[in-house]
């Protein structure tokens, strides 16, 4: 139960952290493609053509692919009482990654984003470890 309440809160912002890639997504968009758009029923499913719009769409999708993994894994650290130690760190190794790889994705900045992105699998191995040993 020691680290439940940071635990918790890595969950938390984690789903703080979903939000705002939905946000940029949404917004890049509607910018594009206009408010009557978005407010439609969008049955056509086109995929966004500018630059920005699009990696928002990928940043998202990306993002939603090791989401459940991190949901997953905190509950069960929190589950088995095991929410310290490199459990914890993992969750945060993984968050702050998260942070830091949506305006590397937006920005277009290929390889230093994918080293990102590897640092917050990094993140969930150590989340994986805690629950196990």
């Amino acid at each position: 139960m020691q680290g439940d309440g940071a635990m918790a809160a890595l969950g938390v912002a984690g789903v703080v952290l979903l939000l705002v890639h939905i946000a940029a997504q949404v917004v890049s968009v509607t910018r594009e493609r206009g408010s009557a758009w978005n407010a439609g029923p969008r049955d056509e499913g086109s995929a966004p053509t500018g630059k920005f719009a699009g990696r928002a769409d990928r940043a998202l999708r990306n993002f939603q692919e090791t989401f459940p993994a991190f949901v997953l894994l905190v509950a069960l650290l929190m589950l088995r009482d095991r929410a310290d130690g490199i459990g914890l760190l993992g969750g945060l190794i993984w968050l702050v990654a998260r942070v830091v790889y949506l305006p590397l994705y937006l920005a277009g900045v290929p390889r230093l984003r994918t080293l990102v992105w590897l640092v917050s699998l990094a993140g969930l191995m150590l989340m994986a470890v805690r629950v196990v040993f």
